[in-house]
């Protein structure tokens, strides 16, 4: 088995891109999903697989581990992710395939779990949001140790317009942070924030240029020097003492699931108008040059 990275660092993903800053001790990766830019299979595929490699590389490394800081960015600029796969999820409920939506509920809450748990390593996950991060897209940068965020970013849980809510993973982590009332408030109002009000009630730890998200980033992390140790053992302290397990995590997935096999056409609709518009979005501005190819 490689331990160099080669296992991870040369295979040609389609939805994410991957690469190590040796130097920064930085491993980057951007979601580029085909398409509409949400969790799709094939980027929940890529992400798996790529996970899977890191927890591996890392494990073997042990104290000579090839990076301390795990960025998890997006390559398509003005969206960070715009949650689940909605057109998946209508189909499988007019379908009554109960099974495979679960199915990929759990491989979601499997990524948002290796996330917060640091692949089992000394290493600091975070988040740099640098355009629209709703529903899961919202929950992908919750699972990070931090999330750094450039102003007039928006974020926000949008399930309750189509009558659902945020399966994978945003009660347990929006309450960790800034309590279960707080949660449940954000998950039913369905309500859009922007990066600077969420850093004004704790969920994004820091607010950069718009623009320079990148660079701040890396500045940020230049700046840690010898203090990555201490943040590190304060994250680690973090799930000690405030724990998200696994199973926490798919016992509520599940709840999802049930809500979502109830839902009526009408809800279904919803749910589909919404994902029509997130296409017409994502199709303007690729067409504008927006979009990274």
């Amino acid at each position: 088995m490689a331990t160099d990275g080669s296992l991870v660092l040369d295979k040609d993903f389609a939805d994410i891109r991957v690469r190590l800053d040796a130097e920064a001790r930085t491993f980057w990766c951007h979601l580029v999903p085909q398409g509409r830019p949400c969790v799709s299979p094939g980027v929940l595929r890529d992400l798996t697989e790529m996970q899977a490699d890191v927890a591996r590389w890392l494990a073997q490394a042990g104290e000579k581990r090839p990076f301390d800081y795990f960025v998890v960015a997006s390559g398509i600029p003005g969206i960070f992710n715009m949650g689940g796969d909605l057109k998946l999820f209508a189909e499988a409920v007019r379908k009554e395939q109960r099974v495979l939506l679960q199915h990929y509920a759990h491989r979601c809450i499997d990524v948002v779990y290796n996330n917060l748990v640091s692949y089992g390593a000394p290493v600091v996950t975070i988040a740099l949001v640098q355009g629209d991060a709703l529903g899961g897209g919202f929950e992908t940068a919750l699972s990070c140790n931090l999330i750094a965020a450039e102003r007039g970013t928006k974020f926000g849980l949008p399930e309750v317009l189509f009558n659902l809510f945020p399966g994978m993973g945003a009660y347990s982590l929006i309450a960790r942070r800034i309590g279960a009332v707080q949660a449940e408030r954000m998950i039913l109002s369905g309500r859009i924030y922007t990066a600077e009000e969420l850093h004004e009630l704790g969920l994004v730890d820091m607010l950069l240029t718009p623009g320079q998200g990148d660079e701040e980033l890396r500045q940020y992390i230049a700046g840690q020097g010898r203090r990555h140790n201490a943040m590190q053992a304060v994250f680690r302290a973090r799930h000690i003492a405030a724990p998200v397990t696994l199973k926490e995590l798919r016992d509520i997935v599940d709840v999802w699931v049930d809500a979502a096999m109830r839902l009526s056409p009408a809800d279904l609709r919803k749910m589909e108008r919404l994902a029509a518009a997130q296409e017409r979005r994502t199709s303007r501005d690729r067409g504008i040059g927006i979009a990274a190819e």
